[in-house]
Formats: C-alpha cells, sequence, structure tokens
C-alpha cells in the first residue's frame, strides 16, 4: 500500500501539470441486461506508462451470486506498442483507489489524526482503511453500513491486518462514526447523502470516493461549504460526480468551490491545510492515470517474484 500511495501521487501530479493524457471515460449502456461497460485508457508521459481498463457494472449479478463489477487491466509497452500484461481489475481498482485516498489524507489530514470513521463495508471500505492507517498513526476505527452484518464481518476481517488497529466499533448510526473521527471516509454508492455535515468536527478530513455518477450523492452541500475542496480531476469530477452535480445543477454552489486537484497541491502550485481547524475534502471518481501506475507497480512485483502466467500471443 505505501508503493502504491506513493505511484498514486505520481499519477495525480502528471495529470495537473498536463503530462496524463487520459480522455474522459467512454460508457457503454447495455439496456437489455441493466449493465454499463466502462473504458479507460491512459498514458503518462513522464513515467510512461499506458494502459486501458475496461470495467462492466452489472447490478442484477449480485441476485445470481456474480460480483457487482468485474473489469480488467491491458498493459501496453509505450515504445513499441505491444501488450505486456492482463490483471485483473477488480482488485486493481480498491488498491488504487485507497491508495489515492491514501495519498489525499496523507497531504491533507493533521499530522496528529488518530480517529477513522468508514461509511460502508464493502471492498473499497477495506482499501480506505489500509491506506489511511498507513500514513496515519490511528488508534480508532468507527465503520457505519446499512447492513449491519456486513459491517460486523468487515471488523473482524480488517482488525489488527497490518498497520489497522485491533480495535473496530461498529456503530448504529453514521453521525456516530463522524463525530468522533478525525478522518472520514465514504465508500458507497448512495443516491443521497450518508452524513449530516454537521457531525464534522474542527479539524476533520473527508474523502469521498464511492460516487462516480451524476444521480450518486454521498455528501451534502455544506459538507463542500464548509470544506477546503480538493479533486483528483476537475473535468471529471464536473462530469461525472453527483457530489458537485446535484448543487452545481440546483445552483446552490459553483464550480469555484474546487480549490485544487491533488496534483497541483503535489506540485507546489496549490497550498492544502493551512489551519489545524480546518475541514479538508477530496472527492475522486477514479482516473485511468491511477490505473496505468498501479498496473506498472504490480507487473513490476510480478517480475520480480515471478508470479503470473506467461502465454504467446
Amino acid at each position: 500500500m505505501a508503493a502504491a500511495i506513493e505511484g498514486m501521487k505520481s499519477a495525480y501530479a502528471q495529470l495537473s501539470a498536463g503530462r496524463a493524457d487520459i480522455p474522459l471515460r467512454t460508457r457503454l449502456a447495455i439496456p437489455a441486461h441493466k449493465g454499463t461497460a466502462i473504458f479507460m485508457p491512459a498514458y503518462l508521459a513522464d513515467s510512461d506508462d499506458l494502459a486501458v481498463k475496461i470495467v462492466s457494472v452489472f447490478p442484477q449479478n449480485l441476485a445470481q451470486g456474480l460480483p457487482l463489477i468485474t473489469g480488467l487491466v491491458l498493459v501496453l509497452d509505450a515504445t513499441t506498442g505491444r501488450p505486456l500484461a492482463i490483471l485483473e481489475g477488480s482488485s486493481l481498482t480498491a488498491i488504487r483507489t485507497g491508495a489515492g485516498a491514501g495519498a489525499a489524507t496523507d497531504l491533507l489530514a493533521r499530522q496528529n489524526a488518530t480517529t477513522v470513521a468508514i461509511i460502508g463495508s464493502g471492498v473499497q471500505a477495506r482499501t480506505q482503511l489500509e491506506a489511511v492507517c498507513t500514513v496515519r498513526q490511528i488508534s480508532e476505527v468507527y465503520v457505519y453500513s446499512i447492513d449491519v452484518k456486513h459491517a460486523t464481518a468487515f471488523a473482524k476481517e480488517m482488525a489488527g491486518c497490518g498497520p489497522i488497529p485491533t480495535r473496530i466499533e461498529v456503530v448504529a448510526e453514521p453521525e456516530a462514526a463522524v463525530r468522533q473521527a478525525d478522518i472520514i471516509c465514504t465508500a458507497t454508492n448512495s443516491p443521497r447523502p450518508v452524513f449530516d455535515s454537521r457531525a464534522l468536527q474542527a479539524g476533520a478530513h473527508v474523502n469521498a470516493v464511492g460516487s462516480y455518477r451524476p444521480d450518486m450523492q454521498e455528501v451534502d452541500v455544506n459538507t463542500l461549504r464548509r470544506s477546503l475542496v480538493t479533486v483528483d480531476s476537475r473535468t471529471a469530477v464536473l462530469a461525472e460526480a453527483g457530489d458537485f452535480i446535484v448543487p452545481l445543477t440546483a445552483g446552490e454552489i459553483e464550480e469555484t468551490i474546487i480549490v485544487a486537484e491533488i496534483g497541483e497541491i503535489i506540485n507546489g502550485e496549490k497550498s492544502g491545510r493551512d489551519r489545524p481547524d480546518q475541514i479538508t475534502f477530496f472527492k475522486s471518481v477514479g482516473i485511468a492515470a491511477q490505473d496505468a501506475v498501479a498496473a506498472r507497480l504490480a507487473l513490476k512485483e510480478a517480475i520480480a517474484q515471478s508470479l503470473g502466467q506467461l502465454v504467446t500471443l
């Protein structure tokens, strides 16, 4: 995770410096089966990473005991264009999404942050928690999910894993987690805000990574108004994230509420947190630059450890 976090900092820095070519993701609706296929290519000039990710989201899979989201990442040699590897995409996406929030947390959260609230208990919630605990000395974790059994299983599974503390408390209401937390991570597919902004304590940092469509909104408008707002990509967030699109359409905020891309802070072009009591907010919809860098790191490790299967095309 530590290596992935540094990789995400590189991806964000290249994006904000104009050194990454990442067309807005292409969505292909499959209405007959209520599914969506998403195509995400990326080329990063400084690190010479070239890859494309294909993700499918089919809600009806759940009733069949199949994953909601599946995907793969194709890694290409940037000097010749030939394919180098195919990686399972769902795990890679979870890792790079968690690492992206870890990078933002490292840059924006208070150095003395010790408590975390996790809203959601799925795959993304797991890597969010791992990443936050990698960059800060976390001693207490609170988790909320609409599925209490799922939250309880999450707490049991994650307690004591790597840098994660052994005590994870499942709470009955999201605000019960938020009001006790220095760092809040939302990792849900909720169409409406998952906590009341009034529960945020001074100096908190929020990572919102769940919503990736205009009809999804994990945080309320007052969370944005109270915060120093940063994003992974202005273009992507304003095109895809309901957290911004909903209040923008209603005239409740303007695009200028976004203070910086996280890459601009990494590159020293914009400032991050400037006082201990400031609330900071990071919104990520996920960008293909992250996948390209994460895939390169994974492939490097696979080669070093002689993992994977070699095939001839």
